[in-house]
């Protein structure tokens, strides 16, 4: 029998009734060969059949992005099986994704938003649409096994892990443009942090006030003055504002959740997550890992709902402040907020790869009993994960949501910033 294939060339879909029925027939053909955990191929234009979504997703995707145009023999949704083989056929991982690891890091990022998205929904992963375009273009012509977005995380790699300023960034860049002009490059360093950002790796510039009293944050977000002391929230010349709105301290907080998350999102870290329950001492008199201790234990029985799912993240928080000019000659403290994972085996959990950055806390001085006004954002967080938990795709367990909880077990630090803790 000859399957109606026109539905898929049709480009006005929104209203289209052909569109929907033809689309309709191809999810029902589909169902039957979705895999035990319910995911198929998902063949629309920005898949192209490298990504398995469930099929309210594949719904969704045909209809906002369309139907690839070269797949003209539907094997992988029910369409002679047994022709798996041809080579008419555009096989997955195909063209500029051969070998570029950053198609499986996207969806590991996309997949762990634990809602579906319904069809027609504006929230479906526009988002990362930046990202795709970047994962699809080809960083030069003919070069298909490395995307313009897999050289731009290398390269923000390389400048971080030797300490190159944003300015030797840009001209590296302006170097790369000029001898290959052909190049698929961003334009400075500032467009790479926003492509970046798209990724999950941002943070939130909250305004302080100028004598620590209090955040310009939620119900205080619009505040021209310090509700405490009535300081004005941006720096002053001669009694009047500066050319722009330049405020006297910003608080940097990467939020904690999208990163806890995270480590649920790929099936290593997922089944690592789960160590202290399955690798923690048999004997009594050995101590190996925090979940061998009194306190790790005691908390089990004061909280045994908590407890009672090995998946939920056991935090510890640690302070402590720096001078960031590497110049002991010049008076100047910012402090940090760490947060470390002691689900995580030991020889993991005090890894820098590990170790998540939770605040960064303006000068120049320490905040000292002000602390609390700085950890507040963090506190709210942590709040609502111990109360109410977050929805979490776990990749160790099918890809199936769970209600992620977390809880900070104790702080980790030396006596002067403990008596701002």
């Amino acid at each position: 029998m000859t399957i109606d294939k026109s539905w898929t060339q049709i480009r006005k879909r929104s209203n289209s009734v052909v569109f929907w029925q033809g689309l309709q027939s191809f999810l029902q053909m589909a169902k039957p060969h979705v895999n035990d955990c319910g995911f198929i191929r998902c063949p629309c234009n920005r898949c192209i059949n490298n990504a398995q979504h469930q099929l309210e997703v594949l719904e969704t995707h045909i209809h906002r992005f369309g139907f690839m145009s070269d797949y003209n023999e539907w094997i992988y949704h029910g369409e002679n099986v047994n022709a798996a083989s041809s080579s008419n056929v555009p096989q997955p991982n195909s063209g500029v994704h051969d070998r570029d690891e950053m198609f499986e890091v996207l969806e590991d990022i996309i997949s762990n938003d634990a809602e579906v998205d319904q069809l027609g929904s504006q929230s479906s992963n526009v988002q990362y649409d930046d990202l795709f375009t970047a994962l699809n273009s080809e960083l030069y012509p003919g070069v298909s096994s490395f995307s313009s977005l897999n050289f731009l995380v290398k390269r923000m790699h390389l400048k971080v892990m030797n300490k190159w300023t944003n300015k030797s960034f840009d001209e590296l860049l302006k170097l790369l443009k000029l001898a290959f002009p052909k190049m698929d490059l961003v334009e400075s360093h500032y467009e790479a942090k926003k492509l970046m950002t798209q990724m999950g790796l941002g943070y939130q510039s909250i305004h302080v006030c100028k004598n620590d009293c209090a955040l310009f944050w939620n119900e205080n977000s619009m505040s021209e003055t310090c509700l405490v002391c009535s300081e004005s929230r941006w720096k002053m010349q001669e009694g009047r504002r500066t050319g722009k709105n330049v405020p006297h301290k910003v608080l940097r907080y990467f939020p904690l959740a999208p990163r806890l998350k995270r480590l649920f999102a790929t099936s290593k870290t997922a089944k690592l997550m789960r160590w202290h329950q399955v690798g923690k001492s048999t004997d009594d008199n050995v101590m190996r890992h925090p979940v061998d201790g009194r306190a790790w234990k005691d908390f089990d029985r004061k909280h045994p709902e908590f407890a009672d799912d090995v998946r939920n993240v056991r935090l510890g928080l640690a302070a402590d402040g720096f001078n960031p000019f590497n110049n002991m000659s010049i008076s100047y403290s910012m402090w940090l907020v760490v947060l470390t994972t002691y689900n995580l085996p030991p020889w993991l959990c005090m890894k820098p790869e590990y170790l998540m950055l939770s605040l960064l806390i303006p000068g120049p001085q320490s905040p000292g009993k002000d602390m609390d006004v700085f950890l507040r954002p963090l506190i709210e967080e942590l709040k609502e994960l111990w109360e109410n938990g977050i929805d979490t795709r776990d990749a160790g367990n099918d890809r199936k949501v769970f209600k992620m909880r977390a809880a900070v077990l104790w702080t980790v630090n030396d006596f002067p910033a403990r008596s701002s803790l």
